[in-house]
């Protein structure tokens, strides 16, 4: 159990690495400070382009992927008190908390999509493909990111309890969503309201067109 503890902390850690904040100093930029405010790679790509964007979604899809794999063989035991299956969903759930609530930056963070498709990449590929479908469709007829983004979050526990999928995957899945709708309240609201900003919606920032998300 120690070192299953051990592997959520650093699973945590891993999650915390705030990669946006840092490609941002870098470029000699705080993505805090402009657009949105968030650290996330739709925030990067409005502020400051396509290739730091690319960049920061591949590294935050990494470290869910990382936490499943690696980090899950290295700090599983075969007679823990816990099975790999519910060691990988608890790893999944600290890499994603870790995203959002990164330690190294006062506790605030991304809102866990890119982090929570990789975790699900690894152990519930189906139900995240299924997801990317309802993402891209929505975001194509939409031009909604949040949007899609919230119905990417809402399809995978919907999937995972149809499938027949195991319990610590439904749990995690539905945790994942319950966060990640949480960390888009505010678009929810501007939803609502019908002041979300679409894509290639110009509100005027650093370098390319802003939207609120």
């Amino acid at each position: 159990m120690i070192l299953a503890l051990l592997g959520i902390i650093t699973a945590y850690l891993i999650g915390s690495i705030p990669t946006s904040y840092l490609i941002g100093k870098i470029k000699g930029v705080d993505v805090r400070k402009h657009g949105s405010g968030n650290v996330g790679a739709t925030n990067v790509l409005r502020v400051m382009g396509k290739l730091p964007a690319l960049i920061t979604l591949i590294i935050d899809i990494g470290k869910g992927a990382v936490a499943v794999t690696l980090i899950a063989v290295l700090f599983y035991q075969k007679n823990a008190t816990i099975s790999f299956s519910v060691l990988r969903a608890l790893l999944g759930l600290a890499v994603i908390i870790g995203h959002n609530w990164t330690v190294f930056l006062n506790f605030k963070g991304g809102k866990g999509v890119a982090t929570s498709i990789g975790v699900f990449m690894v152990i519930f590929p189906v139900g995240l493909l299924i997801g990317l479908v309802v993402w891209v469709v929505t975001v194509w007829f939409t031009k909604y990111v949040s949007l899609g983004s919230i119905l990417l979050a809402i399809s995978i526990p919907i999937t995972a309890a149809f499938s027949g999928a195991r319990l610590e995957i439904v749990l995690l899945a539905v945790t994942s969503c319950v966060i990640i709708c949480y960390k888009h309240k505010g678009n929810i609201n501007r939803l609502l309201l019908g002041t979300e900003n679409r894509i290639g919606q110009k509100t005027g920032d650093v370098r390319i067109s802003i939207e609120k998300s």
